[in-house]
């Protein structure tokens, strides 16, 4: 008979598991939000034009590969020596962390909340920004302007955060990461001014659509995706590796419940105020809600009730169009992303409001709730410590902000030339063309198949015409077709846009109507000898035609002369 083996589990034992267990979710939720990096990323890129595109991307990646090595360097530093001196602590001189692989990860996981505050900037900054500027405040941001708030709220070894102990809650960032990057993205917009003609001489906005708003919706939900991480992850403690007890996995549940609740009633309050103030749900106002919505939970994620995450989600998303709206047409601040009312405006809502529906019962710090579980009862200064750490946490954002961007602007360092900002910052700081086949003017392309012989146009005809077409882009590779089946292959494409028979159609940005009165067509120029201008015309009427008003128009005129390149003939010839 064999008899069982009896494994001894120790103390040591269980407490290498928890702490195993805790690493491997405080490494998987941090990972989670760096990928929100790809995020920003493609929404930034969405919103821009397509002449700046690659200059959003790039100050996307700059903001990490910049930001990581400064707060591993001197962020975390001042974090942890602000916060014990401002806390009572007694840290020592340069404490940067633990030098225990937990703690190693723990600092990773901060960086990548810091990381996230830098790059909310980029958006608002977009088109006109130099990239110098941008990197080198978002050093400063890194080493600086973020630790300083994060040491007021969360950093104090030996000690306790100033704010915290006057009873300021914000679990996640909602004012800590994103309140800071939207209140210093509105500064630093502010203080950069606005976009070349974003505004008339009697200073009402012009709308400037973004290039995409596949981009722009893709990156929503890829934040939404990496914002568990953010909101659940900061839960980071599973087991409690002294009692081998649930730590704050005993509330994980409530936070995530309250995440995913806040993302979906953001993007019902802001397609309700679209729908209200344009007659329309909007898009981006609905994937910018969602965000909204999840910037609104974030902060009290641990303390919202499910109603609280349903009420605040709400009116975070319903104030991003009005909040939009005032600082584009009455602060006249051309805020590219929305920044401040996606991230900042909301983020303030949600920790200022939330003790209406605080499940902290009993909590003396941040209030028991007016509606709370039927619990109506509040005490007085429930909403103090939130309206002070709020306060406090902008007065010094932009303080900061407005003094970097300011010693910029005066060193004629913070904006990029008109020429510059006309061409795009992809040529002008980059020297590349996002979009090289379908970027630039002079170049068209259809989709067709290439005839497979193609003959020049030649003969004993002494006369030369030139036949020019605009056409629907569209029917160009019918015309191609045509053209080479009545024998007139050689032509020149080009991509243009015009006005003419074709009524204007109505778009809309941000919930913004714009006229869209300049059509894309393509321009088809042919010159011809041998071949009868007639036999080109009605080939290219033929296969343009779709019956409906701006289908173009075709020109017929005559040519003096002619000279081919290569061999120097002239006339007919060199047709």
């Amino acid at each position: 008979m064999i008899e069982p083996t009896v494994l001894e589990v120790t103390t040591g034992d269980l407490e290498s598991l928890a702490t195993g267990m805790n690493l491997m979710w405080a490494l998987t939720v941090t990972f989670l939000i760096f990928f929100m990096h790809a995020g920003f990323a493609m929404l930034e890129a969405g919103q821009v034009r397509s002449k700046n595109v690659a200059n959003q991307l790039t100050k996307n990646m700059l903001t990490w590969a910049v930001g990581i090595g400064v707060f591993f360097l001197i962020g975390m530093g001042i974090a942890n020596n602000v916060g014990s001196i401002l806390g009572g602590g007694e840290s020592s001189p340069l404490t940067m962390f633990g030098a225990g692989s937990f703690d190693w990860a723990m600092w990773l996981f901060s960086a990548v909340f810091a990381m996230t505050a830098a790059t909310i900037v980029s958006g608002a900054v977009a088109g006109r920004a130099k990239l110098r500027a941008y990197v080198a405040y978002t050093f400063l941001l890194a080493a600086v302007i973020y630790p300083v708030v994060a040491a007021l709220v969360w950093y104090a070894p030996g000690g306790t955060p100033i704010l915290a102990s006057l009873g300021f809650a914000d679990f996640a960032g909602g004012m800590v990461v994103h309140g800071v990057g939207g209140v210093a993205g509105l500064t630093a917009a502010w203080i950069l001014g606005a976009r070349m003609d974003k505004y008339d001489d009697d200073g009402s906005p012009n709308v400037i659509p973004g290039h995409s708003m596949t981009f722009a919706v893709l990156g929503t939900l890829i934040l939404c995706f990496g914002w568990f991480g953010f909101n659940v992850g900061t839960a980071a403690t599973v087991i409690d590796p002294g009692t081998f007890e649930l730590a704050d996995f005993d509330y994980v549940g409530s936070v995530a419940m309250v995440t995913a609740l806040g993302m979906g009633l953001g993007a019902i309050g802001a397609a309700t105020v679209s729908l209200y103030l344009n007659g329309k749900v909007d898009t981006l106002y609905v994937a910018n809600g969602m965000l909204a919505g999840l910037v609104g939970v974030t902060g009290p994620t641990d303390l919202l009730t499910p109603m609280g995450a349903l009420a605040i989600g709400f009116i975070a998303g319903a104030q991003l169009p009005i909040v939009f709206r005032f600082v584009e047409k009455r602060l006249k601040i051309d805020d590219v992303c929305a920044v401040f009312p996606v991230h900042g405006s909301a983020g303030m809502l949600g920790l200022i409001l939330f003790p209406l529906w605080s499940n902290a019962e009993g909590a003396t710090t941040v209030g028991d709730g007016v509606i709370a579980g039927g619990i109506f009862s509040i005490e007085a200064g429930a909403f103090v410590p939130q309206l002070v750490g709020v306060a406090v946490i902008t007065i010094w954002t932009v303080l900061a902000t407005a003094a970097v961007w300011g010693a910029f602007k005066l060193a004629g360092q913070a904006r990029v030339t008109p020429e510059h900002e006309r061409d795009g910052l992809d040529v002008a700081e980059h020297g590349v063309d996002t979009y090289p086949e379908f970027g630039r003017p002079e170049l068209a392309t259809d989709g067709g198949v290439p005839e497979e012989s193609l003959r020049t146009d030649g003969g004993y005809a002494t006369d030369i015409e030139l036949v020019t077409a605009i056409v629907r882009p569209d029917r160009l590779s019918a015309v191609k077709k045509s053209l080479a089946g009545v024998g007139a292959p050689s032509l020149t494409v080009t991509n243009v846009s015009g006005r003419g028979s074709q009524p204007a159609k109505k778009g809309q940005w941000r919930g913004e109507e714009y006229a869209v009165d300049l059509h894309q067509k393509v321009k088809i120029e042919v010159v011809v000898a041998d071949v009868p201008a007639e036999e080109v015309v009605e080939a290219i009427r033929e296969a343009a035609n779709t019956g409906e008003p701006g289908d173009g128009k075709i020109f017929v005129l005559p040519v003096t002369d002619a000279c081919q390149v290569r061999t120097g003939d002239t006339g007919p010839e060199a047709v």
